[in-house]
């Protein structure tokens, strides 16, 4: 049976190579994004993640990012992402690269009991519809001076045609940027660094449209014909509104305020 992307380690089974092709060499780490393996580092970095610092990566997914992060800075890892599948092949791939990270299954919000040092939510701002509760309990498992690191899909809401057109829409809820700065004003965070990505994630997102196009027929006997135009086209949608500036890219860091 094809594999979709309920079934996580398929479907990144059958783009890995593809995805590889994409990225610059030493840019792939296994991330499911248009971010490359050095703004990963880059950002995790300037919120301050080394060893013994305790991070909580939402939305993990499969962990690349997660994987890159704590082989390459070091640290007390925890992932959490909603799908059991995604979460299999995280820990398989930790385990078979020597690391002790940790993951639980869960949606979010909630987060995980405790508190932690810093919070990544890498490219998965875009799902929430609604941001205030997540910026919140985000908040919550940060102690004064802890540090959010986030990326976001910055623009107006999508429109009924554009909705119509994006697949799977309901998971693609762009924000203003002043919007998300204001709301993580009022959640107790000041910004102490920001950069944009546009220009970079739309060379990623170029290159991954035309690697899969290339090795179109043999992902699509692994996933589906229509998993792989939905693929296709999302991608080439991102790639006109970043060309654009129908969305930008950002990239920050955010310290929890407070005494």
């Amino acid at each position: 049976m094809p594999a979709g992307q309920d079934d996580r380690a398929g479907y990144a089974d059958a783009l890995e190579d593809a995805r590889v092709a994409a990225f610059p060499t030493g840019e792939f780490a296994g991330q499911e994004s248009f971010m490359r393996a050095s703004e990963i580092l880059d950002l995790a970095g300037r919120a301050g993640i080394g060893p013994g610092t305790r991070v909580l990566d939402l939305c993990c997914g499969v962990a690349g990012p997660g994987r890159l992060v704590t082989r390459t800075l070091g640290c007390d890892y925890l992932g959490v992402d909603r799908s059991p599948d995604a979460l299999a092949v995280a820990r398989e791939q930790a385990r078979a690269a020597g690391l002790a990270c940790r993951f639980e299954a869960g949606s979010v919000p909630p987060l995980p009991a405790g508190q932690f040092d810093v919070v990544l939510l890498l490219e998965t701002v875009l799902a929430f519809p609604d941001k205030e509760p997540l910026l919140r309990a985000v908040a919550a498992a940060l102690p004064p001076g802890g540090r959010f690191a986030l990326t976001v899909e910055e623009g107006e809401p999508l429109t009924a045609a554009e909705q119509q057109v994006m697949p799977d829409a309901d998971t693609v809820h762009l924000v203003p940027l002043p919007d998300l700065l204001a709301g993580l004003a009022r959640a107790g965070f000041e910004v102490t660094w920001q950069a944009e990505h546009s220009a970079l994630h739309l060379e990623v997102v170029d290159a991954l449209t035309a690697a899969f196009v290339a090795d179109r027929d043999r992902i699509a006997a692994l996933v589906g014909d229509r998993v792989v135009d939905d693929l296709v086209a999302s991608h080439r949608l991102w790639g006109d509104w970043l060309r654009s500036g129908r969305v930008r890219k950002f990239a920050l860091v955010a310290r929890r305020t407070g005494g």
